[in-house]
């Protein structure tokens, strides 16, 4: 037995062995609902999109809904919400 307990990560570390594989696995896993309605997601990357001002928001609504309930965490610096263009896998949208 492991005299200080039982070690677990706090967030899937991406040096592992499939990691990227698996973080979206988890991810299409909490929005499988969603994509290609009013989601889409690529890797670590999701972009709620509607087909009005308002309908977008009621969809980032729900997204951040789920993130909210799946304990996902959102880094400040990457999100940009509201834009009118945007580069998204090297693609100007």
């Amino acid at each position: 037995m492991w005299p200080l307990g039982t070690f677990a990560y706090q967030v899937l570390p991406f040096g592992l062995c499939n990691a990227p594989a698996t973080f979206q696995r988890e991810i299409l896993g909490i929005f499988f609902d969603l994509v290609d309605d009013s989601v889409e997601i690529y890797m670590d990357d999701f972009t709620p999109y509607g087909d009005s001002f308002k309908e977008g928001l009621e969809n980032l609504e729900k997204v951040l809904e789920r993130c909210k309930h799946a304990h996902v965490s959102l880094s400040i610096v990457k999100c940009n919400m509201m834009m009118e263009e945007g580069i998204v896998v090297e693609h100007l949208l």
